[in-house]
Order: structure tokens, then sequence, then C-alpha cells
């Protein structure tokens, strides 16, 4: 943590004198929220909710984030690495179906620490990675045993496109080689008799207005590689919770017209397992409460 090097931004803080880099994190574990969550994919939350632990700052920060309040490190409240292992285990006598990591790329070293910790005392849940997809190889091999089940997604195969929203051009060849670790530690999806995944790699793609090509060619890219081994969500859910000046076409939410076009191209790969959004789900009613809530 004194030179970090955790994420592929590689800004290189010294993030233990608190002097921020990307992320905008010092060392220490902030956390906006950890409670059991019920808008994760059926055999994430299924009837009995994720234990979601909601980490602030993200080494990403997309332009059109829903999470902003917590991605810019604006909402979080120090955790010690004991507390986040209780906070495990708490989730887990709860009725938990999993524990949910969610952006906790930044934290990976203490994260380790902490499901360490919390193995040692008893836990038995499968934890789930749940990330942006820009992940370094060398980083995610610390949770090499750990992490049963890999919840990334995959938002750009269009170079431009990345860095315009996420100031990310490599983001395309960095979630490839990302997405080929987790899935050589985790392998094939896989579900129990009551339908929660117990193992394997789920792919998320969060459709934008205004772009089912760049979707269409993640979805391609998904089957090719990884076949039926993963599962994959689309998700039509994109809310525009404020005006972006300088990407204005990202103002609006995706029409049933975009959706319908991308869902054809997966159906048309035939994935052996997919999940995708019906409804009104593009509301900010679907983003949580970062309100500290069992922290």
């Amino acid at each position: 943590m004194d030179r970090c090097m955790i994420c592929p931004r590689n800004c290189g803080a010294d993030r233990d004198n608190q002097k921020t880099g990307y992320c905008g994190m010092p060392s220490e574990i902030r956390a906006s929220r950890a409670a059991l969550h019920m808008w994760e994919e059926p055999c994430i939350s299924g009837t009995k909710g994720s234990g979601t632990v909601f980490f602030a700052g993200c080494s990403l920060r997309c332009c059109f984030c829903q999470n902003q309040e917590i991605a810019l490190g604006n909402h979080g409240k120090v955790v010690t690495i004991e507390r986040l292992a209780d906070i495990f285990l708490e989730l887990e006598q709860q009725g938990a179906a999993n524990i949910n990591l969610v952006t906790a790329t930044h934290y990976v070293p203490q994260v380790v620490k902490a499901l360490e910790i919390a193995k040692s005392k008893g836990m038995l849940l499968p934890v789930v990675y749940n990330c942006g997809g820009y992940e370094k190889v060398e980083t995610l091999r610390l949770l090499d045993g750990l992490v049963d089940i890999f919840l990334p997604d995959c938002k750009y195969l269009e170079k431009e496109t990345a860095s315009n929203y996420s100031n990310a051009a490599d983001y395309p060849e960095v979630v490839k080689a990302a997405l080929n670790e987790m899935f050589r530690q985790v392998g094939v999806f896989q579900v129990d008799r009551w339908g929660y995944c117990r193992k394997g790699m789920i792919v998320r793609h969060l459709v934008l207005p205004g772009h089912t090509r760049n979707a269409i060619k993640v979805l391609e890219y998904l089957h090719e590689a990884f076949g039926d081994s993963i599962a994959v969500s689309i998700m039509n859910q994109y809310t525009p919770v404020r005006e972006n000046i300088r990407f204005p076409e990202l103002n609006r939410k995706v029409t049933r017209r975009e959706y319908e076009k991308v869902l054809k191209r997966a159906y048309d790969l035939d994935f052996a397992y997919g999940y995708y959004q019906e409804g009104e789900t593009a509301k900010e009613s679907f983003i949580p409460p970062f309100g500290y809530q069992g922290l």
C-alpha cells in the first residue's frame, strides 16, 4: 500500500500515508453498506438474499456510474480487517446465501486477510467477487481458493467507448485477461438443487443507450471464449441519474427496441445459462441506500 499497483491504473499512490490514487481511497478499508441484498441475479440473491458488502471508492469510475455516491469515495465508514471478517460472519448468521464483495478491487490484500479470518472461524458460505471487470491478473491470483463465484462486468470491447466513458482505453484487453483468470480459478458455472450458484462465473453486460453494437460484440466474444461454461446477465437497468454534459447520448434510458436487439443476438448465440431483465428496472429506486447499515 505504500506504492499501490493493485489495479490496472498502476498509479503508485502511497495509500499507507493517506495519499490517494485513482480509486480515491487510502489503505484503510472503507465501506458503505453490509446487508442482505435481493436485487442480484436469481442464482445469487434467491429468496435468502446475498450478503453484500459495498466498498467505497473505485478504480474504474465510469462517467455514468449509478453508485457514484460511493464510487467517488465520499460515502464510506472505516472498517478494520477484523471487523470485516465479523461482518461476513454476521451476514452468514442472518441467513445470507453467500458473501458478495462489491467493488473490492482496491482492497484485495485486506479482503484476503478478512476472508481467511472468517473462514478460520467457520464461515462456510460461497464468496462472490462482484466487480467492473477492470482487474489485474496478478491481483486476482491473490483470491485463488478464496472466491467461489466471479460476477464481473464486461462493459466494453471498443477502445474508444472505454476511453470516453471510463478513461480506460485498455479495458478490452484487460477484461479479456481478467475473465480468463477468473474462469481458471472457478471453472464451469454450477447451481445446486435449490437454484443457487455454488461455483463459476456470471458475466454481466449493462446495455448503454446507443451502444447495441458494443453489446453484441461483448456477447459474441463471451460465447466464443467460454461457450456454455459461464452464465451471462444482460441488463437494461441503465439509469441516467445526473445530466451528462460531455456525453449527452447517455442522458436517456435504453429503448425497448435496443434491448430486444441485443437479446435477439443472445438467443441466436444460444447461451446455455443467461439472465435478462423484465419490466421497469431503470429506476433510481433500484439503487440501494448507502447508510452504513451493518457496519
